[in-house]
């Protein structure tokens, strides 16, 4: 019997080293359970030390996150830091390729600094229940009106509490290769606020991960800070244009981001 027990550590390694599906599988499978781990470990230290729902809270999820790329083979190179250098308030926008934007958000995520993100996100167990903890602001994406809402209680605290909070734009992740053009919700909260925006921009992650061909290797991601956009005197007439100018920034980072990184890296090979 302790040799039947053998056959699957012995299977793990070979398979590992034999076929990137299953390379692929374990990867994802590794990262949602140590995540959830993570979670149960941080959900006590967050109410000791809070009380409950606080922002504070990111901070010492940010502490337990930012290892876990190491174990993913992952590696981020980090330019425009002196632009998150900003006193008070502001939104943070960046492009939103997968599950995987949660250890770069982490490799960087300022001090009293949140997300919004969708209501699903919840319900995921362990997961959900710390990100309650650290005070991130869940909206329904199915209802405009309900989004709407939570956007101006968001704007509303962002200057009583004097917070920060980080949005997709995008609405949902993408990896075709471009961005997708961008909700105005970000916006809207950014001059209902009159606080600056900044744009992040992840590199592709093409050349390490690749969802539909059930590719996930090791490789580096590129992350860059842009300077801010201020939002002092714009009023909602000027929302579309604040969003086509923040993409416009953010698409020609993204090809450039990522031009590099390919040309550093390679392509995956099929």
């Amino acid at each position: 019997m302790d040799v039947l027990w053998m056959i699957p550590l012995l299977l793990i390694p070979l398979l590992m080293w034999t076929s990137s599906t299953f390379v692929f599988y374990f990867k994802k499978f590794f990262y949602v359970a140590w995540m959830m781990l993570l979670a149960l470990i941080g959900i006590p230290f967050c109410i000791l030390k809070s009380g409950g729902r606080d922002i504070e809270n990111m901070r010492i999820i940010r502490f337990m996150v930012r290892h876990v790329k190491y174990l993913l083979g992952l590696r981020f190179e980090v330019s425009g830091w002196e632009h998150l250098q900003t006193e008070g308030p502001y939104v943070i926008i960046s492009n939103h390729q997968s599950s995987l934007d949660v250890l770069g958000l982490m490799e960087i995520l300022p001090d009293r600094c949140t997300m919004i993100a969708k209501k699903e996100l919840i319900y995921a167990g362990t997961v959900g229940l710390i990100c309650w903890l650290g005070g991130i602001v869940f909206i329904n994406r199915k209802k405009t009106s309900d989004a709407k809402s939570v956007m101006a209680d968001a704007a509303k605290t962002m200057l009583e509490d004097q917070i920060r909070l980080w949005v997709f734009p995008e609405g949902t992740r993408n990896q075709n290769g471009d961005l997708l053009p961008f909700k105005k919700g970000a916006f809207h909260l950014a001059v209902q606020a009159q606080v600056p925006i900044i744009p992040v921009v992840f590199s592709s992650y093409s050349n390490f991960y690749l969802r539909k061909e059930k590719q996930f290797k090791s490789g580096s991601i590129r992350l860059k800070i842009l300077p801010k956009i201020e939002t002092k005197g714009l009023t909602s007439e000027d929302v579309s244009s604040l969003s086509d100018k923040s993409f416009d920034l953010m698409r020609s980072a993204f090809l450039d981001l990522s031009d590099s990184v390919t040309q550093s890296n390679g392509p995956i090979r099929h």
